[in-house]
């Protein structure tokens, strides 16, 4: 990835109140150029703002209008020139806004091409690819793992020889391939020839080309105010610089794309997964983490887990219905509540402090004998039976999720994770951790800092190198 060689930053006097007139900073290595955000722009070539183009008319396309470089995320914005119930004052600025982040987003090494909506003339739709070294370069920042070689170990089946008998629940795999299995570690671009790279454009799937797109527009800054960076694509979007910013499908999800170079996969997980034919079969969870990424598979695979133990769970609960259901007629306390001899000779006194008149336990024989269907024997078993499934519903399931893990080489997941970008801009201590030798980054605390000790008493890092 080239270098960054210039930023371009806002400074501004309230991040709320955009009537508010401040200045435009470009930030270099070696120097910092100061220019007001009103008036005329003579700096306005510093800007480097995304090339125009004309819808190429193929809906299905994922790809920018040359063909080649793969749309990785969206950004919608309304042009403030065709806007016309704001201030033209406060469309100026917010258009500073966006051009120092769009210019900031090119410095950064992403590539950016804007279309006008076909349907709407107003809207502008800013289409963002990151190249190979892009992702290579976030791709070890944020320590995410890639295939090393193919993964050669057998897998024995759970159902050994019932296989036969299972195969009308599992999805059909001509449709779904099942995916290769790899063994992984985290990327490292010093050691790029020890990975499975086949093909660059296939070696990052969608999920983590979108997922480094994101951790780049979070993290970009535009605005400086008070000393103080404003930055990412949420803030953006909230307050109304941007009015979305997404990743693409990679077609309609009951449509398969007319592109041939699209994989259709989301209409796939329509017809085999989500369309309600296809309920009782098994869910194509290595395909779903594929799409969505990890996050959204473990999701979805808990989900299923808890459905199958709910119908166990279901299938005890009707059976204990209807044990109460047919053995209401038997009911001790019914019987008596019932019998003449003894509910019919037991007055209960008025529901009411006036005009309610004295009345006979028997006359609620029938909603007696309707109590007794939930106030059963079956009751008892059912309370007894949901405490032991919850129990092994736990149990089990931290077993699934240890498979999982493992077929997915997720265990350090949560080790993996990124600190917020609002938490990282506070990070101006680094020290060095005395077992790896690597820095750490912490937002500086006195209350937590011991000067002597030389570390922190509780903090969280918002990042370290090994």
């Amino acid at each position: 990835m080239q270098m960054m060689t210039r930023k371009v930053l806002l400074n501004m006097e309230l991040e709320e109140d955009d009537d508010e007139d401040g200045d435009i900073v470009l930030e270099n290595f070696d120097q910092t150029i100061v220019c007001p955000t009103f008036g005329s722009l003579e700096n306005q070539q510093d800007f480097r703002t995304p090339e125009f183009e004309e819808f190429n008319g193929k809906p299905d396309s994922l790809f920018f209008t040359d063909g080649q470089r793969r749309i990785d995320f969206i950004l919608v914005y309304e042009d403030e020139s065709k806007k016309e119930n704001n201030k033209k004052g406060t469309n100026e600025k917010q258009k500073r806004k966006r051009q120092a982040y769009e210019s900031n987003l090119i410095c950064h090494g992403l590539q950016l091409e804007a279309t006008r909506s076909v349907s709407d003339d107003k809207l502008v739709f800013v289409k963002v690819h990151a190249p190979w070294e892009v992702l290579c370069t976030y791709a070890e920042i944020m320590h995410i793992k890639l295939p090393l070689k193919p993964n050669d170990l057998k897998t024995r089946s759970p159902f050994g020889n019932l296989n036969w008998f299972t195969k009308v629940l599992r999805v059909n795999e001509s449709v779904i391939k099942p995916e290769q299995e790899f063994f992984t570690a985290p990327f490292e671009k010093s050691r790029m020839n020890d990975f499975y790279i086949l093909d660059r454009d296939s070696f990052f799937n969608p999920a983590t080309r979108s997922r480094i797109v994101y951790f780049i527009l979070s993290r970009v800054k535009y605005q400086v105010m008070n000393n103080v960076n404003k930055f990412g694509i949420n803030r953006l979007v909230s307050s109304g610089i941007y009015k979305a910013a997404f990743p693409l499908h990679d077609c309609r999800f009951n449509y398969e794309s007319e592109d041939i170079s699209c994989p259709s996969e989301r209409y796939l997980l329509y017809r085999e997964w989500a369309h309600p034919r296809s309920i009782y079969k098994k869910q194509p969870l290595d395909l779903i983490r594929k799409y969505y990424g990890e996050k959204i598979g473990i999701y979805f695979a808990w989900l299923g887990y808890y459905t199958q133990m709910l119908l166990l769970a279901a299938v005890v609960g009707v059976a204990c219905f209807l044990y109460g259901y047919l053995d209401q007629d038997n009911c001790t306390w019914s019987k008596e509540v019932c019998d003449p001899d003894i509910g019919g000779q037991i007055l209960m006194c008025p529901q009411c402090d006036r005009l309610c008149p004295f009345w006979r336990l028997n006359i609620t024989c029938e909603s007696s004998k309707k109590l007794c269907i939930f106030d059963s024997f079956g009751t008892l078993i059912f309370a007894v039976f949901m405490g032991v499934w919850v129990t092994l519903f736990l149990e089990f399931w931290k077993r699934r999720q240890a498979e999982l893990e493992y077929e997915w080489d997720t265990v350090e997941l949560q080790q993996e994770e990124q600190a917020r970008p609002e938490y990282e801009a506070q990070c101006n201590h680094v020290v060095i951790n005395e077992i790896t030798q690597g820095m750490v980054v912490h937002a500086f605390n006195p209350s937590t800092w011991e000067p002597e000790a030389g570390r922190f008493l509780s903090s969280r890092p918002a990042w370290s190198t090994k």
